[in-house]
């Protein structure tokens, strides 16, 4: 779908296809966003059921030689008010008052190193509003030093935003996409400036409740003691788990872990951090970044308040804009928040959206994580939704 002609010197437009061929869909995708108009930069986010390296060379064959071509595999696509898997969506941004530069990190080097060198497009841009994209590895940790390397670069007044590749849940291996080569393990950035306004909007909907957790130790990556005992058994207990729980991983796990998460306080509010899976053998949690020494929070949410942060995602992406016409909204939601809602609540989100947002094409992909830093170092988040709208 392509925003009407209101905005000569910049454009946005986007396109999906859930055509079996990888390359076929890619072009259908990327033909259908750019709209024979000359891009700035394509962004692809594609199914995991799909062969990545034909992605690659088909969407750098659908631009001229000299424009990136970034992206990631998903856990699900959003393109033209509909969300759901095994899709290409892409998205084109152009016209005269946009520039783009790239650039990409490589986790191997240190994960503060890689935010850095995804940030590099940044120096010397050149435009009043600026925002860095990033497409970060959705399985590795060290996201929070990732934001941290890329702040270095990028300083207070850039507003960061992007989300964490996904694999429709499998939770084997994601990969990122640059100038038709084929990543995994890598930190992909755009910086974006343009002459019109950019505002990021932030919403997850989960409430605080209880009173607060230390975390007495975590590797990062896991949780191994809250209070000083057992990371699984403290978790349990707080939130009522029935005792044969404690014995064995059953499916009921699951749903456990989706609505109580954790959240760490900032300022403005806590970011979210999602229960990703139990260990019995040691006692642990999985629930990346969150450091050993950290005062946390349990975090409750249901379906209800998961729309609640829908709403105040676009709300403060569309203040952002300072009250310019939106060209258009990339989204990062969380694959937690899917699962959340079900499909019922998924087609209320799209619907939200665009009551929020008429007639303003939105496109993006469910990530094992978000990025959204609009003030400060930090911009790490689980369980929520971050909106970027251009104007």
């Amino acid at each position: 779908m392509d925003q009407p002609e209101s905005h000569e010197a910049r454009w946005f437009g986007t396109g999906s296809s859930s055509t079996l061929d990888a390359a076929e869909a890619t072009a259908a995708a990327v033909a259908s966003a750019t709209a024979g108009r000359p891009p700035a930069l394509v962004m692809v986010f594609a199914s995991s059921t799909y062969d990545l390296h034909a992605v690659a060379r088909a969407a750098d064959e659908a631009v001229p030689g000299d424009v990136p071509v970034i992206g990631c595999t998903t856990s699900g696509e959003i393109e033209e008010g509909a969300a759901g898997s095994g899709r290409v969506v892409a998205v084109a941004l152009g016209g005269a008052g946009l520039t783009v530069r790239t650039s990409v990190g490589h986790l191997a080097d240190g994960s503060r190193e890689a935010g850095r060198s995804a940030a590099q497009g940044l120096v010397g841009l050149g435009r009043p509003n600026q925002v860095l994209l990033m497409l970060s590895e959705g399985l590795a940790g060290g996201r929070a030093e990732v934001v941290r390397g890329a702040h270095s670069v990028a300083g207070a007044a850039v507003q960061l935003v992007g989300g964490c590749a996904g694999d429709d849940l499998a939770m084997s291996q994601t990969f990122q996409l640059h100038r038709g080569e084929v990543l995994t393990g890598a930190v992909v950035g755009a910086a974006i400036g343009s002459e019109g306004p950019i505002g990021v909007g932030v919403g997850h909907g989960w409430r605080r409740v209880g009173e607060p957790i230390v975390v007495t130790e975590s590797d990062g990556q896991r949780i191994f003691r809250l209070n000083d005992e057992p990371a699984l058994d403290y978790y349990l207990t707080l939130v009522g788990a029935a005792p044969e729980l404690f014995a064995e991983e059953s499916p009921a796990m699951s749903a456990i872990g989706l609505t109580n998460t954790f959240g760490l306080p900032r300022p403005g509010g806590e970011e979210v951090r999602a229960v990703l899976g139990f260990d019995f053998a040691n006692r642990s949690l999985f629930c990346g970044d969150v450091p050993q020494g950290t005062v946390i929070w349990r975090m409750v949410g249901d379906a209800d308040s998961v729309q609640v942060g829908t709403r105040t995602a676009c709300e403060l992406a569309l203040e952002g804009l300072g009250g310019a016409t939106p060209l258009g909204i990339v989204a990062f939601d969380c694959a937690s928040r899917r699962a959340i809602l079900g499909d019922d609540g998924i087609a209320a989100e799209m619907g939200l959206l665009a009551e929020l947002a008429p007639e303003v094409p939105i496109a993006g992909f469910y990530t094992y994580g978000e990025i959204a830093r609009v003030t400060g170092s930090r911009g790490v988040h689980n369980a929520t939704l971050v909106l970027l709208a251009l104007g």
